[in-house]
């Protein structure tokens, strides 16, 4: 009888965890191999995970890492707006802001989750359903390869909200796209589209989700064709505007999101991966990883202290503001932070209460 190296027997309640038969180049289900399909389910929060959330995430990637009926692992999330948004804000707010002692063993939990990924027997694949921001984007990056639909958005919010993109961002994004793009995604947090994504080397294959009739269109919201603008600027992949954007609304309109192409782009994808020698391609996996695991094992516990000694700043402060501000302004006043600041005014209450949208 074959022995179970499973830490626990888990039944999953905030994660969907699913084997489904591998495909052949044919198409047909293959008898006794599966894919292990890892679901984020918060669609209403945008697949923002809890500290329940991750725990299980941690679980699900050991266990399809120690299944020997699996050949790949697909780690999505339910819906089709989102992926990852990061860490649910709320529970960030109303928990862990102002608490650095909780904030840190729950970073022992996220740390855990992104090591299991990097360390996974199995080669992963970041289905990305929605967009992937902030924590999303790291624990997306820490995957092996990444295929979405072109409607889906990309980027940090680390310094717009209290934090920095201290998950994985600062240790792989310029793995991917050099470090002046990394350096403008971490500070900046300006969303990158699926097509500037895809063309800047982040994600394996994009494809269409928006059906207009019975056609799947490129996302029209943007320029999917490199092209120049009066200025003599590339735009690729950039948001369009005026005329241009006003047509690109009522495609949308007119269309519907289906999300068929790309669940037939990673069945393909995790067909070449089964069509290898399996030891041989872990080993080229795992000397891949090393580029990352590299930065990520050198800097995740310093990353650990410093973020949770910032929940009694910037962090308690920002993520305060997003989850209690209004609708339309969810971020501090940060003019007003840095002038308190450079008058020398100490963190506390009263520097909270007056840079806070919902105090004002």
């Amino acid at each position: 009888m074959l022995k179970s190296h499973n830490l626990v027997n888990t039944e999953y309640k905030e994660i969907l965890f699913e084997k489904r038969p591998c495909l052949d180049k044919a198409g047909k289900p293959i008898e006794g191999l599966y894919n292990a399909w890892i679901f984020l389910n918060n669609p209403s929060q945008y697949n923002s995970y809890t500290t329940g959330a991750v725990k299980e995430v941690i679980l699900a990637m050991r266990e399809a890492s120690n299944d020997r009926s699996v050949v790949a692992v697909v780690f999505t999330a339910v819906g089709d707006k989102a992926f990852c948004t990061g860490g649910n804000t709320k529970e960030y707010a109303e928990y862990y802001a102002g608490n650095p002692q909780e904030y840190k063993q729950y970073m022992r939990l996220f740390n855990d989750m992104v090591s299991a990924i990097l360390m996974n027997d199995k080669p992963i694949v970041c289905r990305a359903n929605g967009m992937r921001i902030g924590g999303g984007q790291e624990i997306g990056m820490a995957c092996d390869y990444t295929i979405s639909q072109d409607l889906a958005r990309f980027g940090q919010a680390g310094p717009k909200h209290g934090s920095a993109p201290d998950g994985g961002s600062t240790d792989f994004l310029h793995l991917f796209v050099g470090v002046e793009n990394a350096m403008f995604s971490c500070t900046v947090c300006d969303p990158w589209s699926a097509h500037e994504a895809f063309r800047m080397g982040l994600l394996t294959e994009i494809v269409p989700a928006l059906k207009v009739g019975d056609k799947f269109v490129p996302n029209p919201m943007v320029y999917t064709d490199k092209w120049v603008n009066e200025k003599g600027e590339i735009v690729y992949g950039k948001s369009k505007t005026g005329d241009d954007l006003a047509k690109a609304k009522e495609i949308m309109k007119s269309g519907t999101v289906d999300l068929a192409m790309l669940d037939a782009a990673v069945e393909k994808f995790c067909t070449k991966l089964l069509m290898t020698m399996p030891n041989c391609l872990s080993k080229t996996i795992n000397s891949i990883r090393k580029k990352k695991l590299e930065h990520w094992d050198k800097n995740k516990e310093s990353n650990r202290d410093w973020l949770a000694l910032n929940m009694m700043t910037e962090g308690k402060a920002g993520f305060r503001a997003f989850n209690d501000g209004p609708k339309d302004n969810r971020e501090v006043d940060f003019i007003k932070l840095r002038q308190m600041l450079a008058l020398g005014h100490e963190w506390n209450d009263e520097m909270i209460k007056a840079i806070s949208p919902q105090f004002r």
